[in-house]
């Protein structure tokens, strides 16, 4: 072969002139089955990955399933409440038949373990696991976990009746060597009663946060339940959330609702009151006077309220929450109309004296209004024809409704 002939094609031919092997062909078609086969392992290894997928979400299913078979097939797990405990047994007392045994305490729960707590015990009454305190989800909502950012600058007019709020509920949480060096118990329970939007729940708020102490706060139509005993056990779980939460404020708005003079009219409805109320009754004869947890309740109708409620033990302080007079009036203005640009014209003394007969909510109202007709015509200082308005629309009372819908 010649220099010539080296970049040549090699090509072999048989005895007939007919070529065997041609480089150059053969080469091309070698290029293209590799690349093929290289698509094709492409192909396979993207349905391989895809099959390990499946694969993956297969074996997820096969593990549910083997869970919910567990699940279906295990025994049922009992509560049971402890009895007693002595050295590494418990006496047991499994709800629903009373059944009372004695059964081992698994070493690993033996330093949780209490007299009181609530388990779940299998068939052989083995201790499985430590239960948390039963505790109505209605109970749960009425609880305020921060303090409600109330403080006593906010309540104006009432120095006598906070100064005595503070002395029955603030000092024992917050100063209680007080008490012990004197050598008295601190009042157990006050009961607040007034007009309304006289500032009784205003003066609840207003002690919680002095005290930092957790707030809940519940009407005492909220305790008043449809079916038989559900009044008495949500008593029971708000009193006892107040106990888990201590330091903390108990407050029963309208207490009246529950609390009011027993009676009897025949019906379940007036018996499941007279439940309640006796529940209430006995919550509160449990409460420990000097501990964490303080009790106020407020009431518009104090005249309504069962003796037995008002006797000392339960509520050792009944404080009237007056309806502001001229000078209460005015400083309760002041206090409202402090955030707002005021024009020099607004006389506030003039409105405290012009106000009489009227609640500290009444005059916030009107305070509110006076800045809703500066918002009306969008500008920025509240003159005193805003607050003469306000005091007009809030003080007018519209005429009683003639038959058949026509108005005098």
């Amino acid at each position: 072969m010649t220099d010539a002939d080296a970049g040549t094609p090699t090509e072999i031919k048989s005895p007939d002139n007919t070529v065997v092997f041609n480089e150059k062909t053969d080469s091309e078609s070698l290029a293209r089955e590799i690349e093929e086969l290289k698509l094709k392992n492409e192909s396979m290894r993207a349905k391989l990955l895809e099959s390990n997928m499946l694969a993956n979400s297969y074996l997820e299913e096969i593990s549910k399933l083997k869970e919910q078979l567990d699940r279906v097939t295990s025994p049922p797990l009992f509560i049971a409440t402890v009895m007693e405990m002595e050295g590494d047994m418990a006496m047991l007392r499994q709800h629903g038949n009373n059944q009372e045994v004695m059964t081992d305490i698994p070493p690993e729960l033996a330093h949780q373990l209490e007299i009181g707590s609530r388990v779940s015990i299998n068939a052989a009454f083995a201790i499985v696991d430590i239960l948390s305190k039963a505790t109505d989800m209605r109970a749960q909502v009425m609880e305020v976990i921060n303090s409600p950012g109330i403080n006593y600058d906010m309540i104006g007019g009432l120095e006598d009746v906070v100064k005595e709020v503070i002395e029955a509920v603030e000092l024992p949480l917050t100063e209680p060597e007080l008490f012990e060096k004197i050598g008295i118990e601190p009042p157990s329970g006050v009961l607040m009663y007034g007009e309304p939007g006289t500032g009784k729940t205003l003066i609840a708020k207003a002690v919680a946060s002095s005290a930092h102490a957790t707030f809940i706060r519940m009407s005492g139509s909220d305790l008043v339940q449809k079916f038989i005993g559900e009044g008495a056990r949500l008593v029971k779980d708000v009193f006892q959330l107040a106990r888990d939460k201590s330091p903390s404020i108990l407050f029963i708005d309208e207490i009246d609702a529950v609390g009011g003079m027993r009676t009897h009219d025949g019906t379940t409805g007036s018996a499941e009151v007279n439940r309640t109320m006796l529940q209430l009754l006995s919550e509160m004869d449990g409460f420990d006077p000097s501990g964490n947890v303080k009790i106020i309740a407020a009431t518009n109708r104090i005249d309504l309220l069962d003796p037995a409620l008002l006797r000392p033990g339960r509520f050792d302080r009944v404080i009237e929450v007056p309806v502001p007079d001229e000078k209460a009036r005015l400083e309760i203005l002041r206090i409202h109309t402090k955030p707002l640009n005021l024009a020099e014209d607004v006389n506030l003394d003039k409105l405290a004296k012009m106000s009489n007969g009227l609640s500290g909510a009444d005059l916030k109202i009107i305070v509110k209004e006076a800045g809703m007709f500066v918002l009306r015509r969008r500008e920025e200082e509240v003159t005193m024809k805003d607050m003469l308005e306000a005091f007009e629309k809030v003080t007018t009372e519209e005429e009683p409704p003639m038959p058949g819908g026509m108005f005098v």
